[in-house]
């Protein structure tokens, strides 16, 4: 019985899954997702890591750690951020907010995506 109800339920997730704002497990598979879900779409990496730079300003104050709440590490995590995305890697990051939330932030290359070729942009 209870596999049975773990199956049904895999199946539902499995369903849901790619119209779900759930960050997936692996960043490319945000290419899967509706436009709907998109931020935002950028040429130059600078730009992309711009973009996180942003967020990560706009919910600084309410980062659970003090650590993370750092601007030198945060700056220096924007840098690295451009220089990951220049190369063709997928960027996610994930911070723990005050209260039971949590932030999960990605930038994904595509056309095509390193990891994942066969996956197309949702938005081009």
């Amino acid at each position: 019985m209870k596999a049975e109800q773990l199956l049904k339920r895999y199946r539902e997730v499995v369903a849901e899954f790619p119209t779900s704002d759930l960050p997936p497990i692996e960043t490319a598979y945000w290419l899967i997702k509706p436009r709907s879900l998109v931020r935002g779409t950028w040429d130059e990496a600078k730009e992309a890591a711009a973009w996180i730079g942003e967020r990560l300003a706009e919910y600084a104050p309410r980062f659970a750690s003090e650590r993370d709440r750092d601007t030198t590490s945060l700056a220096q995590l924007v840098n690295s951020t451009a220089e990951r995305l220049k190369s063709g890697t997928d960027v996610s990051l994930g911070f723990y907010l005050e209260r039971p939330s949590y932030l999960s932030l990605a930038v994904v290359t595509c056309s095509p995506n390193r990891s994942m070729p066969e996956l197309a942009c949702p938005v081009r």
